[in-house]
């Protein structure tokens, strides 16, 4: 662990700063040019510096929040509740209860002592590559596609998890369907809610919201790690079943609620949640008005009750 990160603190010093960055606080339209010439070596950056510059004419008048302002902005009440959806999710998803107990599991799978090693070794082989078909086809698929698919995947195979534990005692092979269904929670796991922050958010919001994200993470993180062992406890091969449902509901909400951010700018992404806000509150206010017009139609119908009675009563 000590080599690699001492190996990224030394060649940090020699990777760009962020283009946008330069930009849009620093005002360096120079250095801001030559950052995404060294990250954009065969492609045209005209539309992307001229959208940064868009970006950065739209904030000028507008001070970066902090996060009890971002909590509070109701203009990204979407953006900010999906950050948080997400990043619990994706810790809640139980693939850290997998890399935390990954020997516990798989002895538990039945698998035998001697081969658990290798087992482990080969899970974190398929996260690489999962990591790199997610990095060449993020762009193409598209980051719903892929955050559906992930957290639905994991969904299957921590419910298939269960049930393989449960059937491993009468079937002897499904010890290896549990391993198969532990290398597909790993493999769906693509990588692509940590990327979801910096595209959900203008500059003047991201890092009052990478830290709201960062710190459910970080939370999430510590509650499975400490809690997992007694759920295994108390609930046996049922526990992976919790986590399966917390897929299923992060898959369900991104597919309502989340758009995708392919190919869009952040104002456009601003103005696709601004339009979700918007028919939130039109319905809110629709809804008001017809419980209004109940109420009234209900005072109303009391009142002419009430003369139908005062008539007949009066009359001889």
């Amino acid at each position: 662990m000590v080599v690699p990160t001492f190996i990224q603190l030394m060649l940090l010093p020699w990777f760009p700063e962020s283009p946008r960055y330069l930009l849009i606080e620093k005002h360096n339209v120079h250095a801001s040019i030559t950052a995404l010439k060294w990250y954009r070596t065969k492609c045209n950056i005209q539309a992307e510096i001229k959208e940064m510059q868009e970006e950065q004419s739209s904030l000028s008048s507008v001070e970066m929040l902090s996060v009890w302002k971002l909590l509070r902005d109701d203009s990204v009440r979407w953006q900010v509740l999906s950050v948080m959806v997400i990043n619990v999710g994706m810790q809640l998803s139980g693939i850290d209860a997998i890399w935390f107990y990954t020997n516990d599991i798989f002895e538990n799978a039945g698998i035998p002592a001697p081969e658990i090693p290798y087992t482990t070794a080969g899970t974190g082989v398929i996260e690489i590559i999962a990591g790199l078909i997610g990095c060449f086809s993020i762009e193409r698929l598209g980051r719903r596609p892929l955050m559906i698919g992930g957290f639905a995947m994991m969904g299957i195979c921590s419910a298939g998890i269960t049930g393989a534990l449960i059937l491993q005692v009468h079937l002897s092979f499904m010890r290896y369907v549990s391993v198969g269904c532990v290398v597909g929670i790993i493999a769906g796991f693509s990588g692509v809610p940590f990327l979801i922050t910096a595209e959900l958010f203008k500059q003047s919001h991201r890092p009052a919201a990478y830290i709201v994200g960062g710190s459910l993470n970080w939370m999430s993180n510590f509650t499975v790690g400490f809690v997992f062992p007694f759920l295994q406890m108390s609930a046996g091969s049922y526990c992976y079943l919790l986590f399966s449902s917390i897929c299923f509901s992060v898959a369900i909400y991104v597919y309502f609620v989340i758009p995708e951010t392919k190919n869009k700018t952040f104002m456009e992404i601003s103005q696709m949640f601004s339009k979700k806000e918007a028919v939130t509150e039109t319905q809110g206010l629709i809804l008001g008005d017809q419980l209004k017009l109940k109420k009234m139609n209900g005072y109303g119908g009391l009142e002419h009750a009430s003369l139908e009675l005062e008539s007949s009563s009066s009359a001889p």
